[in-house]
């Protein structure tokens, strides 16, 4: 669940911005809503696999058809892509990361969705009525109702995303760029990754508030970040302006659960998923053989990559594909 910064300096022209504001999906720059319902699924149609193209570009077209609930955000993963026989620039499957201390599962699906609302019946409803019009080709495959806490906090009871750029920055490092007429036709659309957190706040309740803040590398009351950290400490790990290039990306991450089992839905849009990739490998340990000390009590149980299109009239555009 990496932190994000604010010191972005992406260089965006002010005519890029002006376009990509017209056309990307709006719940992306959203404010965190009060709940939100995360759904994903797989491609399963029941045709032979010979004609499953045919099926995987018909459910592209009727997915461009439809006009999106408000503030919902849709992303297609690399299964539903290869299934049509396409390829979408920078997008790839989430791959597994393992490591003798941490481990980042995959979990990857053909359809990532987000459904923002103010009550979870309001939630439910826009995604049964999203996937009763895709039809049975699409299977839920996870289903995560969240929702906001104190106002932006983590269960744990830190200060989520904290540091995420703002405005014009925010755009920069979550929105592909572009401006004119884009012949490419990916200005405007953005990167997904997501994965869901299983926090053991037993284990966290163990420890000293001290600890805890060292695992964090925050004051949990002032969310200043603490000078004497160790190195481990999620904060340093996760520091996105250490990166070469800089690592900057657009959170919106919201807790989930009950109370048998409950943590964080972490999402960070960016106009690439190369700086979520950084993060989570020096995460891993995989850059100096430093973990992140959040795995003291957390772990994901879920990962995925997805391309979320621009828009058009309230419904993905999705020329791009030739769609």
């Amino acid at each position: 669940m990496p932190v994000q910064s604010q010191d972005q300096v992406l260089p965006t022209p002010r005519d890029s911005i002006t376009f990509r504001v017209m056309n990307h999906q709006p719940g992306i720059l959203a404010d965190v809503p009060r709940t939100a319902r995360f759904v994903v699924a797989g491609f399963k149609p029941k045709q032979p696999p010979k004609q499953q193209k045919e099926d995987a570009l018909a459910a592209l077209k009727l997915l461009s058809t439809l006009e999106l609930p408000k503030g919902a955000v849709i992303g297609l993963g690399q299964p539903l892509i290869s299934a049509a026989k396409i390829q979408i620039e920078g997008l790839r499957p989430f791959t597994a990361l393992r490591t003798p201390m941490i481990a980042y599962p995959s979990t990857q699906g053909a359809l990532w969705t987000y459904f923002p609302g103010e009550d979870p019946g309001e939630t439910l409803l826009s995604a049964r009525n999203f996937f009763a019009a895709l039809g049975p080709d699409f299977q839920i495959e996870e289903d995560v109702l969240a929702y906001k806490y104190a106002e932006g906090r983590d269960l744990s009871g830190y200060e989520d995303g904290t540091e995420n750029p703002k405005d014009e920055k925010a755009l920069a490092a979550a929105i592909v760029a572009g401006a004119g007429n884009d012949p490419s036709g990916m200005a405007g659309s953005s990167f997904v990754a997501a994965q869901r957190w299983v926090h053991d706040l037993k284990k966290m309740d163990k420890m000293s508030q001290e600890e805890r803040d060292h695992v964090i590398g925050r004051d949990r009351v002032t969310n200043e970040e603490l000078a004497d950290a160790p190195v481990s400490a999620h904060v340093k790990r996760a520091a996105q302006e250490s990166y070469t290039p800089p690592a900057f990306m657009l959170r919106r991450s919201m807790p989930w659960g009950n109370v048998k089992a409950h943590g964080l839905y972490f999402v960070a849009f960016g106009a690439s998923l190369d700086p979520f990739e950084q993060v989570l490998r020096r995460m891993a340990g995989l850059e100096d053989g430093i973990p992140d000390a959040l795995a003291r009590f957390t772990a994901p149980v879920s990962g995925g990559y997805y391309w979320c299109p621009p828009m058009k009239d309230g419904r993905l555009n999705l020329r791009v594909l030739d769609l």
